[in-house]
């Protein structure tokens, strides 16, 4: 990035084409296989393709042997909730499509293509995918609106036979129980005593919020743009109502006094100090994850409460709540076991390797991607670091086992033990040392 160019131009800059044979954008296809003589061009293309066209034809399985089925995962947008942009349409998207796929390729050597839809009907996009769905080893649904991404993904997950995963539900969902599980080891509180309040009942506030009742919490209150979901509006969906109990809080403030945790998926600036201060007496945990300014700045929380605990989305802070320690590593274990979908076990093992993973010695690597030392399990490091590469191998090692144990795993006979050896080669590769 040149000294001379605001981060906008550079971003602009850095999308475009720098060589003569470069292209524009981010992604483009790589060659596995050479064709470079008469021979290898009559069996990447004809007579000789038609061989492994035969053999699939007689068993449909046979597409992860020879084709690049068990490593390719479709991103399928709308357009309709990108990022903090909201409804930009499907080719606006598409940059961040792209960007998915680079953090797909880069932290877990999975191939991505990305497949923007032009329609915003539900049962339309669901016809589409399903398609197309087999031929491909999984599908990842991204910035499609709620509440229309949980009809989307619900019937999807039904009809196809690959995973089908909306990481703007899931992923946050995953890596912010992460994080509430090393809270609660930390302060010897118990899931079934929090009171958690999550603002946002968009696609990852109802994820979360399933999330945390898997885990045990008992005690949600829910907040939409109206105010506390309760028992007593005529006004939610079927998502939201599930969430809906009685209680006498309506405002933001009121869900707060004696809250064990915060979830922010809303806006900036959302969340005062003297809110914070009226959370429960000890280790109160608050994930501001709204982008790209959090409900609260972790430096104003904790002027308010030295003993609180923070994350955002946010590089520049600690503990930061990103979907790269999930997606990536999700689907490469669902990938190598050719499971069928991606179950609640397999999200819930994802959560707990990420929080077993926060425990371990952090790499001096790491410490300097971070430009801090005092990186260890405690309250500023209670979630991995994306730049450590042992979250390839504790996540997807867990997720295939997880896949297995449900059933859902087309593999037969399993080797987890050289799985997770593989899996350091990998690591190590992506990280340059092989």
């Amino acid at each position: 990035m040149s000294k001379s160019m605001s981060f906008e131009e550079a971003s602009l800059h850095y999308h475009k084409a720098k060589g003569e044979f470069d292209t524009n954008g981010k992604t483009a296809t790589l060659l596995t296989k050479p064709c470079n003589t008469q021979e290898e061009l009559s069996m990447a293309y004809s007579p000789g393709v038609a061989y492994p066209c035969l053999e699939i034809q007689k068993d449909s399985d046979k597409a992860y042997e020879y084709t690049n089925k068990g490593n390719l995962v479709a991103v399928v947008s709308d357009g309709t909730a990108v990022l903090g942009l909201g409804d930009i349409g499907h080719l606006a998207g598409k940059p961040v499509m792209e960007g998915k796929g680079v953090l797909f390729k880069s932290f877990a050597n999975v191939d991505a293509v990305d497949i923007e839809l032009n329609t915003k009907d539900t049962e339309e996009i669901i016809k589409i995918v399903a398609a197309m769905a087999d031929s491909f080893g999984g599908i990842n649904l991204e910035d499609i609106s709620a509440p229309r991404c949980f009809e989307i993904e619900s019937r999807l997950k039904e009809i196809c036979n690959v995973p089908v995963f909306h990481d703007d539900q899931h992923g946050t969902a995953v890596i912010t129980t992460a994080g509430l599980m090393n809270v609660l080891e930390m302060s010897g509180k118990k899931a079934e005593d929090l009171k958690v309040v999550v603002i946002g009942a968009g696609a990852a506030g109802i994820a979360c919020g399933n999330m945390y009742k898997a885990l045990g919490v008992k005690n949600i209150t829910m907040l939409d743009s109206k105010g506390v979901i309760h028992s007593g509006r005529d006004d939610l969906n079927k998502y939201k109502q599930q969430f809906a109990f009685d209680t006498a809080d309506r405002t933001l403030e009121d869900a707060m006094k004696g809250a064990d945790m915060v979830l922010g998926l809303s806006k900036a600036d959302l969340i005062t100090p003297e809110m914070v201060q009226s959370m429960s007496d000890t280790h109160p945990i608050i994930f501001a994850c709204a982008n790209p300014n959090p409900e609260i700045l972790p430096d104003v929380a904790k002027e308010a409460r030295r003993d609180v605990i923070i994350g955002t989305g946010r590089s520049d802070y600690a503990n930061q709540v990103n979907n790269v320690l999930g997606f990536p590593q999700i689907f490469r274990g669902a990938l190598d076991v050719r499971a069928t979908k991606i179950t609640e076990q397999m999200k819930l093992a994802a959560a707990r390797a990420l929080a077993a993973l926060a425990k371990e010695e952090v790499p001096a690597h790491v410490k300097a991607a971070h430009n801090r030392e005092d990186m260890h399990f405690g309250p500023d490091y209670i979630i991995p670091s994306p730049f450590d590469r042992r979250v390839l191998v504790y996540v997807a090692s867990a997720v295939a086992q997880a896949a297995i144990e449900d059933g859902v795993a087309r593999v037969k006979g399993f080797d987890m033990d050289a799985y997770r050896v593989k899996l350091q080669r990998l690591a190590d590769h992506l990280d340059g040392k092989i």
